[in-house]
C-alpha cells in the first residue's frame, strides 16, 4: 500500500504541472492560498511552487498546512488533530464533545460509540456517524484502535483509515 503522505506528495506535483499548463480547475484551487489570490494566470503560471500545493492539498483535506499533516498522519503527537473527521452534514448525527481526552474517554467507555477527535476537542459518535464519514464501523480496524482515533492503540490501523478518508475527500475535490 502506497503511504498516505507519499500519495500526497504525488498528488501535489500533479496539482504543480496542471497550475503550470494553466488548468482552471487547478488554478482555482491553489488560488485558495490568500499569498496567489490576487495573481493573474500567467503570474501564478510562474510563481506556484510544489510547497504551494502541499499546502493546498493538506487544507483541502482539514489540516491547516503541510507540516500539521505530516505530523498527524505520521502519527506523532500533535495537539491539533485537523477537522477531516467533522465534515459538513456530520453534525446532525448524535455526538459527546469533550474538551479533555481522559473525559472523553470514559464517557466513550461508559456509552460505547467512536472516539473521535476535532482540531482540540474529542468527540464520541455512534456507527452511523462512521458511515457518514463514509468508513465501515464494523471494520476491524476500528478494534484494532479500540475505537479511539485520538490515541489509538494501533497508530497503523488508524493511519489506514486517515488513507481511505483522504483518498474519498480528494476524489470529490
Amino acid at each position: 500500500m502506497v503511504d498516505i503522505v507519499e500519495e500526497l506528495k504525488d498528488k501535489a506535483r500533479v496539482l504543480h504541472g496542471r497550475v503550470k499548463h494553466g488548468d482552471a480547475d487547478a488554478l482555482a484551487r491553489v488560488r485558495s492560498l490568500p499569498e496567489l489570490r490576487s495573481l493573474d494566470d500567467e503570474a501564478l503560471g510562474r510563481e506556484i511552487q510544489r510547497k504551494h500545493c502541499l499546502t493546498v492539498l493538506a487544507r483541502e483535506v482539514g489540516f491547516s498546512g503541510w507540516s500539521h499533516a505530516v505530523t498527524v498522519l505520521d502519527g506523532r503527537p500533535a495537539e491539533d488533530m485537523g477537522t477531516l473527521l467533522s465534515p459538513s452534514g456530520a453534525s446532525a448525527h448524535w455526538n459527546i464533545w469533550s474538551a479533555h481526552y481522559d473525559e472523553a474517554r470514559s464517557i466513550r467507555a461508559e456509552h460505547g460509540g467512536y472516539l473521535l477527535a476535532y482540531k482540540r476537542h474529542f468527540f464520541i459518535v455512534d456507527r452511523y456517524y462512521i458511515e457518514t464519514l463514509g468508513l465501515d464501523p464494523d471494520d476491524e480496524r476500528w478494534s484494532r484502535m479500540a475505537r479511539d482515533w485520538a490515541r489509538p492503540a494501533d497508530t497503523e490501523a488508524r493511519r489506514e483509515l486517515y488513507a481511505e478518508l483522504i483518498r474519498q475527500r480528494l476524489a470529490v475535490a
